[in-house]
């Protein structure tokens, strides 16, 4: 990436399916992904536990003497729902948390296939990028297509106007891992005049969970 500025990519946040009925593709795709964090020397923040395609990233990045960490609310340990976390394992009460400290701690995101809960992550990272909460790389790795209809849906909303070209540039896509995170490390966000104006303040709590009451 001769010319082009690359921004210092220590900790990326996968958000990804937990379901264990899933095509070999994305198995494979995950496990890359995993490995090409580990070579890049990219340690893992995720939602913690071994299932899906959870597990098989988080392994990866194992093997390759990487930290991982996973994020994971406190129901979801009960009964052993989701299986050991590969690595260290902070447990939070609640799904809102667990994003807040994702934002906090991970420098980048990518989301792999998955359902509700993986789409919720992702647009939820987005949308805060877009309010100028973060201004953190977010991509998808489309394996065989997966995110085709999600991409055409937000370009079709662009066309009518609901999401502006400068919030689509916020969505970035690749096919493969090592061009996906080559992409990420050389995003540079453009945050929207208007937006940019907003004021978010930490809150002063002992737990010094991120405030995100807005500030007019």
């Amino acid at each position: 990436m001769e010319g082009v500025s690359v921004r210092k990519i220590k900790k990326i946040c996968v958000f990804c399916g937990a379901n264990s009925r899933k095509d070999v593709a994305f198995v494979n795709a995950a496990f890359h992904l995993g490995k090409v964090l580990g070579k890049r020397k990219i340690d893992l923040v995720y939602g913690g536990g071994k299932l899906g395609l959870m597990g098989c990233v988080s392994t990866a990045v194992a093997q390759h003497e990487r930290q991982v960490l996973g994020i994971i609310p406190s129901a979801f340990t009960i009964n052993n729902l989701v299986g050991e976390t590969c690595g260290k394992e902070i447990k939070v009460a609640t799904i809102q948390e667990r994003l807040v400290m994702m934002m906090e701690l991970s420098d980048a995101f990518i989301a792999l296939p998955g359902g509700f809960g993986t789409l919720e992550e992702l647009f939820q990272m987005i949308s805060w990028a877009q309010l100028n909460i973060h201004n953190k790389p977010i991509g998808v790795l489309n394996i065989n297509g997966f995110f085709n209809g999600l991409l055409s849906f937000v370009d079709h909303a662009v066309k009518q106007e609901f999401i502006t070209p400068r919030a689509r540039k916020i969505l970035i896509s690749a096919t493969t891992a090592d061009e996906l995170v080559d992409k990420l490390q050389a995003f540079r966000f453009e945050p929207d005049p208007a937006l940019s104006k907003l004021k978010w303040s930490p809150s002063s709590s002992q737990k010094e969970k991120l405030d995100l009451t807005l500030r007019l």
